[in-house]
């Protein structure tokens, strides 16, 4: 990812042609100190991007961080400071938020997930359900929480879908033509809906099998019907309500589109003092 393109895009989106509000009330030499503040309590992501914003609209403004990634903080708690062009921290200060706002969300979110499967193997996977161009600030965002990664795009791993099961024919001719295809570093992980679709990946003998939208009962006859001879994913629908009573079947990961697409924004202000 190329981070300086995305907070050129992202400003210019922001500010266009010019600040007018601050560029009507705010004189150019002015100067102040703002505080980055959580009004909530949150797990911490994405506060060197952020900062890096303000630095790209003016290198000079200095900053005092009493936080890094990862840490858990509490409501009411100071994040950062920084002191400069008052016209630089206003312009940034949205661009900036949004960033710190919604990657510390994600980590937040992860962390719940991760703490409801303590105590049993399964680890916590993001998906590609993510924002255009936010992928990589996304799952790291995962990883700060707690998580792990999944595959990170189309050409890192083969993972057979419903769709290309159809295509194709089935999930033994999938296979085999991934198989003739790919490299022989790679794994091959395959979508099952059913017992008889676990069956027939256990037959192929695949590295991995998703269990999809499968009832918790009958995940866990899955999982018993594999007993070691691949590894587990479970997959869709996955909520914080839910995604104990998933890794108590004894599944080996559990992956949930929502660590990204349904994080909530965590709540971080900036003040100017």
């Amino acid at each position: 990812m190329n981070l300086r393109k995305l907070i050129e895009q992202a400003l210019a989106e922001d500010i266009g042609p010019g600040d007018i509000t601050s560029e009507a009330t705010i004189r150019e030499e002015s100067v102040s100190i703002a505080v980055i503040i959580a009004k909530q309590d949150l797990v911490l992501a994405g506060l060197k991007v952020s900062l890096a914003v303000f630095h790209y609209l003016d290198p000079d403004i200095q900053v005092s961080v009493f936080a890094k990634d990862g840490d858990k903080i509490n409501a009411g708690m100071e994040i950062a400071k920084l002191s400069g062009g008052t016209r630089a921290l206003l312009a940034g200060e949205r661009v900036a938020l949004n960033l710190l706002q919604h990657l510390s969300g994600i980590a937040t979110l992860t962390t719940k997930y991760v703490d409801k499967c303590r105590g049993y193997k399964a680890g916590v996977l993001d998906t590609r359900k993510t924002i255009p161009g936010m992928r990589q600030l996304e799952k790291y965002a995962v990883r700060i929480g707690g998580g792990k990664n999944h595959r990170f795009g189309l050409f890192d791993g083969v993972l057979i879908k419903d769709n290309h099961i159809k295509a194709a024919g089935g999930i033994s001719r999938a296979v085999e033509s991934a198989r003739k295809s790919a490299h022989h570093l790679l794994k091959i992980e395959v979508e099952a809906k059913t017992l008889d679709e676990v069956r027939e990946a256990l037959a192929v003998k695949v590295d991995v099998i998703m269990l999809d939208n499968m009832p918790i009962d009958v995940m866990r006859d899955a999982v018993k019907m594999i007993d070691g001879r691949a590894l587990v994913e479970a997959s869709g629908n996955v909520t914080l309500e839910t995604v104990r009573k998933v890794a108590e079947t004894g599944v080996d990961f559990i992956s949930s589109g929502s660590l990204t697409h349904s994080a909530p924004a965590a709540d971080i202000s900036m003040k100017i003092k």
